[in-house]
């Protein structure tokens, strides 16, 4: 009977520790978008530019 009881609070603790999870998931990705977007705005052209044209090279992805 104690075995069943430990089971169930497990059970219902980790549901809520995996939706909490995902919120921080969401708000980190969201975070992350953000100061990505925050950063290429506010950049020169010609950095904005070689950042585009590294990223295709790492990436082995034809440009010029």
């Amino acid at each position: 009977m104690t075995q069943q009881i430990i089971t169930s609070q497990v059970h219902s603790s980790s549901s809520v520790s995996t939706a909490d999870f995902s919120l921080i998931k969401i708000l980190g990705a969201a975070i992350l978008g953000m100061a990505m977007l925050y950063g290429v705005g506010f950049a020169s052209m010609d950095v904005a530019h070689n950042a585009a044209h590294d990223a295709r090279h790492a990436f082995a992805f034809p440009c010029h």
